[in-house]
């Protein structure tokens, strides 16, 4: 793992306990008392998922409860899952599998942002204060 993005000391993390975990089908590798969200961080992975609507890019926006953002899907053994769950609420363990959501064929590359490009055009659903 590059610690690129990673102090190398300080923090609540075991560095002599590394993890292996994947995240879109890739291996990434974290230490024990990593987080989702930080593990990523220190992996260079800072696009975590596309906003509902308009497909726009997401990253890890907060470290706590509060996060808006980062919402991924786990997947457990036999196709079961567990969508919307914070990033910075998972924290790592050998073997987790999470995916990304709202985005289609990749978070990278998502077709569903078109929508970004037509949002001029496309009324809003609702309004709150009118």
């Amino acid at each position: 793992m590059s610690n690129k993005y990673r102090l190398s000391t300080g923090g609540q993390i075991s560095r002599s306990e590394p993890i292996t975990f994947k995240f879109n089908g890739k291996v990434y590798r974290g230490f024990k008392g990593d987080t989702l969200a930080s593990a990523l961080l220190a992996n260079g992975i800072h696009l975590v998922g596309r906003s509902f609507k308009y497909h726009r890019p997401r990253g890890i926006f907060t470290s706590g409860v509060e996060e808006p953002n980062a919402l991924v899907q786990t997947i457990k053994d036999q196709g079961r899952t567990d969508p919307n769950l914070r990033a910075t609420q998972i924290e790592i363990y050998e073997g987790l599998s999470v995916e990304s959501q709202n985005c289609w064929p990749t978070v990278n590359f998502d077709l569903g942002s078109i929508n970004n490009l037509l949002s001029p055009i496309i009324p809003a659903g609702f309004y709150y204060k009118t």
